[in-house]
């Protein structure tokens, strides 16, 4: 599910989770219950990378559909909290993209501190309204602390996935790198972060994504509530089955 080896002081965390590291209530608690390992690990930075050519397609739909309402009043806090302690984590948290990053994958690599994207065939992009869910207050956020504000809504409402070039352009990504030097170039600056005085980058890091963090404890208590409940919508769960029909299709 999870796999971690560290190189000179850097934890590398890859997802080895299916076929396209797909998040389910399994993932994400893995993903949580890590991080709270390193935050306490004499580690001094990681980097978070996926497998093959996918880093992570995204919310496993199939088990929404399926699991119905149960299901999601388990799950989507859940990823809440996954965006959130990714957001959150006080140490260095570089994405190594090697390939696509599709909707949650997206965010999950947009939460970390820098994201470099293998150059190539990989899309990346927020589709979430053309499957037909609405956004967690998380994601949001997360988006709009690094998508240029003249681009957030056309990224969001369009739901275009991007080819690595017009996702440095529309700041998913920070740097591109060729496939083979990708992990290398990752641990590379995560070292250079890892190496700032810990006290300081975390102090500042916390002071940047504060007000990203002020609107999520208000959403909270205004929307979340409302967005868990139309994910579990009959509507809402019979335009996810449909998106799924037709990509199964293709």
């Amino acid at each position: 599910m999870i796999t971690t080896e560290t190189r000179d002081h850097v934890t590398v965390v890859r997802l080895e989770h299916g076929k396209v590291n797909a998040f389910d209530v399994e993932l994400m608690r893995r993903w949580i219950a890590e991080l709270a390992r390193l935050e306490q690990a004499d580690t001094r930075a990681v980097v978070l990378t996926g497998t093959g050519t996918v880093f992570s397609a995204g919310v496993e739909l199939r088990r929404l559909t399926d699991g119905g309402r149960e299901y999601v009043k388990a799950f989507l806090p859940l990823l809440g909290d996954a965006f959130f302690k990714t957001f959150t984590f006080p140490k260095p948290l570089v994405a190594a993209v090697n390939g696509h990053a599709i909707a949650g994958g997206c965010v999950l690599a947009c939460a970390c501190d820098y994201r470099l994207m293998a150059e190539g065939k990989g899309r990346i992009g927020t589709p979430e309204l053309s499957v037909g869910v609405p956004f967690p207050s998380m994601a949001l956020e997360i988006l709009r602390l690094v998508v240029p504000a003249h681009r957030l809504q056309a990224v969001i409402y369009r739901g275009l996935t991007c080819t690595p070039d017009d996702a440095v352009a529309n700041g998913f990504v920070d740097e591109l790198s060729a496939p083979d030097a990708l992990l290398e170039r990752a641990v590379e600056v995560a070292a250079h972060l890892g190496s700032l005085p810990s006290a300081s980058f975390s102090l500042t890091k916390r002071i940047i994504r504060q007000p990203s963090r002020d609107r999520v404890v208000r959403a909270m208590r205004s929307v979340d509530e409302e967005v868990q409940e139309a994910w579990m919508s009959a509507p809402v769960q019979d335009a996810v089955r449909a998106y799924v029909e037709r990509t199964l299709r293709k």
